[in-house]
């Protein structure tokens, strides 16, 4: 069925995020304003994609407990899964130890996370493998 004629069920509620105005503070964005985040399945630490995030896209994922992200390509901010219904619902938000990389552990909800139709983005391997 093509997304256009697709029923895509009504999004749950995300569950929100505290974070300290410290720990926002702890975050170092690029010149372009942009942190890395590495989006990886809470059960199985599968890795499913890689988004860049700026301070708004953050503060939205954590009050919303969904993962929002900021299109270089597009620039403008984007939920995952509000086109195609594979949704993420944030399980925990963490930064690593310089600040300038943020792991969102999620739930995946449909087929996966890569527009491809894939499940995650890394479905494709060097060498013979």
């Amino acid at each position: 069925m093509s997304e256009t004629t697709e029923t895509i069920s009504p999004a749950r509620p995300g569950t929100p995020i505290t974070a300290s105005e410290e720990q926002l503070a702890t975050v170092k964005y690029d010149a372009a304003g942009l942190v890395c985040a590495v989006v990886q399945e809470a059960t199985t630490r599968e890795v499913l994609m890689v988004a860049y995030m700026d301070a708004e896209a953050l503060r939205r994922t954590l009050e919303s407990g969904r993962t929002w992200f900021y299109s270089r390509s597009r620039q403008e901010y984007w939920q995952k899964g509000e086109t195609s219904g594979d949704r993420q619902y944030v399980r925990a938000l963490s930064y690593d130890c310089d600040g300038d990389a943020l792991l969102v552990e999620v739930d995946q909800e449909g087929k996966g996370a890569c527009h491809t139709g894939e499940r995650s983005c890394f479905y494709r391997a060097f060498g013979d493998s």
